[in-house]
């Protein structure tokens, strides 16, 4: 019988890897993640630190992210049945995140780096930029679908593929300078606020 969540009427997959299983979960998951899109956000986040700094919030950010992923993936279904969380509750407490992380830098008086420190990696980079709702549902739809084994699979890879675009970000700042990096974190507070209004948004609506 298919679960009543799903969005596709399918039985649970059998646990298997293989690679037709691992491509179909490897493309909604890449989307899910958007390593590109997390990028400018990890560059103005990480711009003040230094290279060992950075280094360490890109570690502790996907570790962070891959943990609460496979979480998740393996417990998800069952931990929000126990608890009563619904997928609207996920957004809704990630967009409230990434507005209070966005006025910190828009309103504050230290420098980004001073108030935000290298803690950005755990939040918001590991929760909810890089696994947010979107990550964390498609988990559990995927496991449903394709297996635990493919979705695991195609989950460290896309988390590879994240931490190959993250480790080459500084690339940018080489080229739009200091003053250029400074004007990119503004704009991109504002944007994160945006985000996780609209986060809000979607959480309250649904």
């Amino acid at each position: 019988m298919p679960h009543a969540t799903s969005p596709i009427a399918m039985p649970t997959a059998p646990d298997s890897l293989t690679p037709a299983a691992f491509l179909h979960a490897f493309v909604p998951l890449f989307v899910a993640v958007d390593a590109i899109g997390v990028a400018p956000v990890y560059a103005a986040l990480t711009h003040e630190l230094r290279a060992d700094e950075r280094r360490r919030v890109l570690t502790a950010s996907l570790v962070v992210a891959t943990t609460v992923s496979i979480a998740f993936a393996v417990l998800g279904r069952a931990l929000f049945h126990y608890l009563g969380i619904t997928v609207a509750d996920f957004q809704i407490a990630g967009g409230l995140i990434l507005v209070c992380v966005a006025g910190l830098d828009l309103l504050g008086t230290e420098p980004r780096g001073v108030a935000l420190g290298t803690d950005v990696g755990v939040v918001p980079l590991g929760v909810p930029l890089v696994a947010g709702p979107a990550v964390i549902t498609s988990t559990i739809v995927l496991v449903d679908l394709y297996g635990t084994a493919a979705t695991l699979a195609a989950l460290l890879a896309n988390m590879a593929v994240c931490w190959l675009v993250l480790a080459n970000v500084g690339r940018l700042e080489r080229v739009i300078g200091s003053t250029g990096a400074r004007a990119l974190s503004k704009i991109i507070s504002l944007l994160l606020a945006a985000i996780g209004v609209h986060l809000v948004r979607q959480g309250l609506g649904g």
